[in-house]
């Protein structure tokens, strides 16, 4: 799933603001909780994605962004947060391209396990400044003309065809934003019932449509969250989203806590060993900093879910590919080069751009120039 919208958690629905004041002041885990039947349509509790329940009070951003950017920052770490090792290379430093947030964010590697992470990373309260900081006018429109539905059929089909699959009777999407792959799921999975997680109020709005039908909102990681949804579920899906994860691994072990014995995990993450990684550097757009803490490679997801004690059903380098690589490399050049009256010239030339990336996509999908990955796994009978 493409990268997630930042603006959307920011921006309470107009029902929100008409609603009697006993009914605003909510807890963070009533803001988790399900939502109501449609009799009496639910009201999110705006949250911050961050990895506590409850987000930390934050000034108002524009003056937080003429302020240096330091107290958003942890120490840098002098190992690999995946293995351990110290041998740590710098892949790259970049401002943020995509929303021009201030400050400059390092991506290291690790020389050992190749895990790519942020370092130094931010703090809760930086990754919700982050979060909620700018409205993307530019990239997003272009991500959001992706055939996403095509891609998310594909996926949903792929564990159609897994060894001993069969039917679910109830799904979680996880970092869901609009549920458009719950929306695609069901024409494969009409009697499963799909329920959707996200950081921001995309999922209630999602729910108030019908594209799923529970709505949470908040991280899967939150205690009261997980001890809810426990073994409440046959499949839990999560695409691109690991890589908004502060933990990664704690993601999974709570992805693996709601889900029933002999259940199924579906992941599709960038592939961070992707020749366009290398090729266009901070242009890259799964790069994405500075919301993007980490990018596990295939292999490093692939044994830590076997140490989690699941069978590795499948996965695939090639149908995940999203076919955006050198049209947003070249949209996110031009708005960060071009003054604001000149951007109406970068439609051509990105246009041109997002058709090569379609005409090679079959192509490029079958070297390392493609850059996702995904991984069906099985939960194990305990």
């Amino acid at each position: 799933m493409p990268p997630r919208q930042p603006p959307e958690q920011s921006r309470q629905p107009p029902e929100q603001s008409r609603q009697p004041p006993e009914q605003s002041r909510q807890s963070p885990e009533q803001s988790a909780q399900p939502s109501v039947p449609s009799a009496q349509p639910p009201v999110p509790s705006p949250q911050s994605p961050v990895p506590s329940a409850q987000a930390p009070a934050l000034p108002a951003p524009r003056a937080t962004a003429r302020r240096v950017t330091a107290p958003f920052h942890e120490p840098r770490r002098p190992d690999c947060p995946w293995c351990g090792s110290p041998r740590l290379r710098v892949r790259l430093r970049t401002p943020d391209l995509r929303y021009r947030a201030p400050g400059t964010f390092v991506i290291e590697e690790c020389r050992d396990c190749a895990h790519t992470f942020q370092n130094p990373r931010l703090t809760p309260e930086g990754l919700a400044f982050h979060h909620r900081e700018f409205h993307d006018t530019r990239v997003q429109p272009l991500v959001d003309r992706l055939d996403t539905a095509r891609r998310h059929r594909a996926a949903a089909r792929a564990l159609l065809r897994s060894p001993g699959f069969a039917e679910p009777e109830s799904w979680l999407d996880v970092g869901t934003g609009h549920a458009r792959f719950p929306e695609a799921a069901r024409d494969l999975f009409p009697y499963t019932s799909f329920d959707g997680l996200d950081a921001g109020s995309r999922v209630v709005r999602a729910r108030t449509v019908g594209r799923i039908e529970e709505a949470y909102v908040g991280r899967l990681t939150d205690p009261h969250l997980t001890a809810r949804l426990r073994a409440r579920y046959d499949v839990v899906s999560m695409f691109h989203h690991l890589q908004y994860a502060p933990d990664p691994r704690e993601e999974l072990r709570a992805a693996l806590t709601v889900l029933r014995p002999g259940g199924h995990l579906l992941v599709e993450v960038p592939d961070p060993a992707s020749a366009f990684a290398a090729l266009l550097g901070k242009w890259w757009l799964p790069h994405g900093q500075p919301r993007h803490p980490h990018l596990p490679p295939l292999d490093n997801l692939r044994a830590e879910l076997a140490d989690l004690g699941c069978t590795i059903v499948a996965t695939d380098r090639r149908a995940p590919h999203v076919p955006h690589d050198l049209s947003a490399a070249l949209l996110l050049a031009l708005a960060h080069t071009l003054p604001a009256g000149l951007r109406r010239a970068t439609v051509p030339p990105v246009a041109a751009a997002a058709a090569l990336d379609r005409v090679l996509a079959p192509l490029l999908r079958r070297t390392r120039f493609a850059n996702a990955y995904r991984i069906i796994a099985r939960k194990g009978p305990r």
